[in-house]
């Protein structure tokens, strides 16, 4: 019998992807294409939903055709997004914003007010998962209210790029419980929308999409399933966000798995059976499946710092790695390769949009310290590729706090195309890292939340059966100890920088 075939729809911060598997895991088409990131004012990370959804609707016409072309054809579809987005819409489901990104900051001030005026700010994340920053789209709505009077009184609903999407598939306006999870509105004990701060944001309950599990689906529309080449009327599964799926996409769903992932941002991740917050609010937690709960801690700057350095310090890099028929990020590693651990005593602090997790600063900024005259190019790619290491570990000593020590941390995200990249999180973590056998983590976690939908997969710990590990990098011990060293010099810039942080970002938002 022929096996089934799901296509994963993953929709990120620079790109939507779409990938069509077996339940095995095998992938049979997939197709990708990036988007632009506005930054019209500083602190403000914007998008055109409708160029997210034009260049989805691209890259699932492209696996259908290639699926044709193979005599096969899709049986489904199921969404990964990202987190974190927000957009409001008017009375007629039309878009009255632009879609805000979990990289925009603009509410700053909105949640310096809640923390000065509400002494109790760590109840609301204790209710909700969500630590008190700006990327949650509750201090949006909240921005938005204040700053924007006219546009809020002409929004009648507000959502994010999820239920944009699958009411573009579907018709039906509707949220997953995960994307809920992560909009600092939706309470992870009375699985509802949290009145009291429904009534702080003076939006009724009306206004948000009604909240659905993350394997719930309804029919592909018959004029989407027309552009796209795909039959109507097949089931499309809402999903989850991104970075919970990721934790599905490469098996790492046994109690103990911990995921490490580094592409535009970055994250550290542990499942659990019930909804936890940290005491000391560093980590957050949000839904997967109706039993099953992620906690964990994300970076804003991860592969976007090493993205900012090859647009502004690499161009002689880019048009020889274009000559050589390479990637300009496979020879800027190959550069870094060159210098030594702890690039010769040069710290990056990468907080070029904020930084969330564990200490969640939107105002911080980044920093090149202990420059001299012996530091080159090579220094500061490497310093950026170690300063996101130095991020990740920060938060696997908040997680391990809260969930107790991995058993096993399985990585993702672009970054494990570099070699010296993984052996450098090995060496910070001084943890060994395991490469999966399938790396799409997001857009395979989507379709496996298909597979269990449509009864195929018996549930999500079935991946643990398939994706198994295709190469471990192990800590280096004289490699571990020079990390520890320039970990603890990193930590004590950033510290020592608090007040710093908050005058030049004032300065900056002038």
């Amino acid at each position: 019998m022929t096996p089934v075939i799901w296509i994963g729809i993953d929709i990120g911060t620079t790109g939507v992807r779409a990938v069509a598997y077996q339940p095995d895991g095998r992938s049979l088409a997939d197709a990708s294409q990036e988007y632009p990131l506005h930054t019209p004012q500083p602190s403000w990370a914007e998008q055109d939903p409708d160029v997210i959804i034009g260049a989805m609707e691209n890259v699932i016409g492209k696996v259908a055709s290639s699926l044709e072309q193979q005599g096969r054809k899709a049986d489904g579809l199921a969404i990964s997004s990202v987190f974190h987005s927000f957009l409001a819409y008017d009375k007629d489901g039309q878009p009255t914003t632009k879609l805000m990104t979990w990289a925009d900051n603009r509410s700053q001030e909105i949640v310096q007010e809640i923390k000065k005026n509400y002494p109790d700010f760590l109840s609301l994340y204790h209710r909700t998962g969500c630590p008190l920053h700006p990327m949650y789209p509750m201090t949006k709505i909240a921005w938005l209210r204040r700053e924007r009077p006219e546009v809020f009184n002409n929004s009648a609903y507000f959502g994010s790029i999820k239920d944009y999407t699958f009411k573009i598939l579907t018709g039906q306006w509707v949220v997953d419980r995960s994307i809920a999870s992560g909009s600092g509105i939706y309470n992870l004990f009375t699985l509802e929308w949290d009145q009291d701060l429904l009534r702080y944001l003076s939006i009724s309950e009306e206004a948000l999409p009604k909240v659905v599990s993350t394997t719930y689906s309804q029919p592909l529309s018959r004029e989407f399933a027309r552009r796209a080449g795909l039959q109507a009327g097949i089931p499309v599964v809402i999903g989850a966000g991104d970075g919970v799926l990721v934790n599905v996409g490469i098996g790492a769903v046994k109690p103990g798995d911990m995921s490490a992932t580094i592409g535009t941002s970055g994250a550290v991740r542990m499942l659990t059976d019930a909804p936890r917050t940290d005491k000391k609010g560093r980590t957050w937690c949000y839904n997967l499946t109706d039993d099953v709960w992620v906690l964990g801690g994300a970076i804003n700057n991860g592969g976007i710092a090493l993205r900012w350095m090859r647009d502004n310090f690499s161009e002689t890099e880019q048009r020889v790695a274009e000559k050589l028929g390479m990637d300009a990020y496979e020879l800027m590693s190959s550069y870094a390769g060159k210098v030594a651990p702890g690039s010769d005593g040069l710290i990056m602090l990468p907080f070029f949009t904020g930084e969330r997790a564990p200490n969640w600063n939107a105002d911080a900024r980044g920093v090149l310290f202990g420059l001299t005259l012996n530091h080159n190019k090579k220094h500061m790619i490497r310093a950026t590729m170690e300063g996101v290491c130095y991020r990740m570990n920060s938060i696997l000593h908040s997680l391990q706090e809260v969930t107790g020590p991995a058993h096993e941390i399985r990585v993702s995200g672009s970054f494990v195309r570099s070699d010296l990249w993984l052996q450098i999180l090995a060496d910070t973590f001084n943890q060994a890292v395991n490469v999966p056998t399938v790396n799409e983590g997001a857009a395979f976690g989507a379709a496996v939340l298909g597979f269990v939908s449509a009864g195929i997969l018996k549930d999500i710990s079935s991946t643990a059966d398939f994706v198994t590990v295709d190469k471990t990098y192990n800590p280096r011990a004289k490699e571990a100890k020079c990390y520890q060293e320039m970990y603890d010099i990193y930590n004590r810039i950033y510290w020592n920088l608090q007040q710093e942080f908050t005058d030049i970002s004032a300065i900056q938002k002038k």
